[in-house]
Formats: C-alpha cells, sequence, structure tokens
C-alpha cells in the first residue's frame, strides 16, 4: 500500500523565477505565475503547505489587453466612507499603477485566505526592466 505524500513547510525548497510580461496578455501571466506561487508546478505540490517559488514580473507597464478591456474594464476602491467608491479604467490603471494592476490579477487567483496572503508576499512587480534581485540569481521563464 502507498502512502500519498505530504511535504513539510521544513522541507520547501524555493527557486527564483523572472518573468517578462513585454506583449503577453494579462490573464495568461497571471494564472502562470499564480501557478508558480502555489507550487503546482512541482510534483511535491501539496494543497495545505506554501511550497510555491519566488517570482520576479518585470515590464509590468508593458502588459497587454486584449478586446476592448483598456476602456470597458473597471477597477473598483472604497474607502470605506460614504461615497468613498473610486473607479478607475484599465488604461488609467497601466498608466499610472501597472505594478498594482498585475498584483491584482495574480492575487485573485491566489487562494483567499492566510496560506493565499503568504504566498503573494513571494511576488515582486517591477513596471520596468530593472529588478534589486539579481543576487538570488533568478532563472528566466517563459510564458506563452
Amino acid at each position: 500500500m502507498k502512502n500519498t505524500f505530504m511535504q513539510r513547510k521544513e522541507d520547501v525548497v524555493r527557486n527564483w523565477y523572472v518573468i517578462d510580461a513585454e506583449g503577453i496578455s494579462l490573464g495568461r501571466l497571471a494564472t502562470k505565475v499564480a501557478t508558480v506561487l502555489r507550487g503546482k508546478h512541482k510534483p511535491t505540490y501539496t494543497p495545505h503547505v506554501d511550497c510555491g517559488d519566488f517570482v520576479i514580473v518585470i515590464n509590468a507597464s508593458k502588459v497587454n489587453l486584449t478586446g476592448d478591456k483598456l476602456n470597458k474594464k473597471i477597477y473598483y476602491n472604497h474607502s470605506g466612507y460614504t461615497g468613498g467608491l473610486r473607479e478607475r479604467t484599465a488604461r488609467e490603471m497601466k498608466e499610472k499603477y501597472p505594478v498594482e494592476m498585475v498584483e491584482r490579477a495574480i492575487k485573485g487567483m491566489l487562494p483567499h485566505n492566510r496560506l493565499g496572503r503568504q504566498m503573494s508576499k513571494k511576488l515582486f512587480v517591477y513596471a520596468e526592466e530593472s529588478h534589486p534581485h539579481m543576487a538570488q540569481k533568478p532563472s528566466v521563464m517563459e510564458v506563452k
């Protein structure tokens, strides 16, 4: 009788990956990154353990949105006060807050609990090509 493998958090080996978002559609990028952050790309994946890797996303300002999403997609924020709803189009977000736009797409695909918040801390998004994580020697990951 075989036992099911359950990875322990002490035994997790984490790698660093860098993904260039230039010319890639936002949804495809977000699904790939969320999969790596969760650790589902590894054969040792365990649902209740954060066994994912670190991901660096560069060129977030050059990500693609298909169709008419630049004008029609709306991002909402609420301050908690009466009349505190703020609306921004995807065009505004891409021009002024490209990092937040990519982070929101990725975090929306992670679990909405403590484990998901822990996974999202391994995500680093930068609007331009440069990043301060060269000491970790990240390997390049392609998104198709």
